[in-house]
């Protein structure tokens, strides 16, 4: 068995049902005979038969299963049980771009959001643009990041499980952002994660934003560089990490990981990452990694 086709549904919107595994299984060239049932109508997982070519199982089970609440991906069987996760902040383990939700306090939001979508799917270089969006915020009080946070902020459903349930198997969880630190402490705080890293805002003696930010700017290299260091840190190469993110920024650390996973994500992020999960919460990670849904620790 060299290759698992795993299949996730909506978590609330269960699809994943014998008649799905069996059409599926002789649509993509499973069997369906050694289907592994990860969590009842939420996930399961499924071997390629032999000399099954995975590209061409891959897109034969999301044709089998188009219009349906599922994500279906083939990740080769051995090794999926990642030692070390690193993941994005805004839109990924939070629903919201957290620059955005600052300028919303200036009534410049949508300036600010135009800025940030073509920046994620990049079309705009990402230093430039995270300069451009943090001069639009200059002249609020730093104070106000708690008051965005506690209002504005909600969590990705199934995040705070995921996390809680990794480092239950000893898996070392970092957030890197192209976001600012200001925001990810607490998310980290929240979750969970191990550690944090991202850019950090420039605040003046009176306590209110400049509208800069420090060097260096932590951008796509830099978070393919700390991947490289935490797995350093730990004695692992690449190939035993995982990396989570959404847009172009994430493109770098989602090629370089062994399991590179595109939650929602925008085409150029889609284009280099091993799986992509349209439908499910981000409890998929965890089942793209072979865990049962038994497995899960409370969050």
């Amino acid at each position: 068995m060299s290759h698992v086709l795993i299949l996730i549904s909506a978590p609330d919107d269960p699809a994943v049902d014998d008649s799905l595994l069996a059409r599926i299984a002789d649509a993509a060239g499973a069997d369906a005979t050694q289907a592994q049932i990860l969590a009842p109508g939420k996930a399961a997982e499924l071997p390629l038969k032999s000399g099954v070519d995975a590209a061409g199982a891959a897109r034969a089970a999301a044709e089998a299963h188009a219009g349906l609440p599922v994500d279906s991906v083939v990740l080769p069987a051995a090794n999926r049980r990642k030692r070390l996760l690193l993941a994005d902040m805004d839109s990924t383990m939070i629903q919201q771009e957290c620059i955005d939700e600052l300028a919303d306090r200036l009534g410049r939001k949508a300036d600010v959001a135009a800025i940030t979508e073509k920046t994620m799917r990049g079309d705009i270089d990402f230093p430039t643009a995270l300069r451009s969006r943090a001069a639009m915020v200059a002249g609020l009080p730093a104070s106000i990041i708690d008051e965005v946070f506690d209002s504005a902020i909600t969590f990705t459903p199934g995040g705070a499980t995921m996390i809680a349930t990794l480092r239950q198997a000893g898996i070392y969880t970092a957030l890197v952002s192209g976001g600012f630190t200001d925001f990810t402490s607490r998310v980290r705080g929240r979750l969970g994660f191990d550690e944090d890293r991202a850019n950090r805002l420039v605040i003046d003696d009176g306590g209110r934003l400049t509208g800069g930010v420090h060097d260096p700017i932590l951008d796509s290299s830099a978070k393919r560089t700390a991947l490289d260091e935490l797995a350093g840190r730990l004695g692992i190469g690449p190939a035993d990490a995982a990396a989570l993110g959404d847009g172009a920024n994430d493109c770098d650390m989602i090629a370089h990981a062994g399991l590179g996973i595109g939650y929602r994500p925008k085409p150029k992020l889609a284009a280099v990452a091993d799986a992509i999960l349209h439908h499910a919460d981000l409890t998929g990670v965890l089942y793209l990694m072979g865990f049962r849904e038994a497995e899960f620790a409370a969050a």
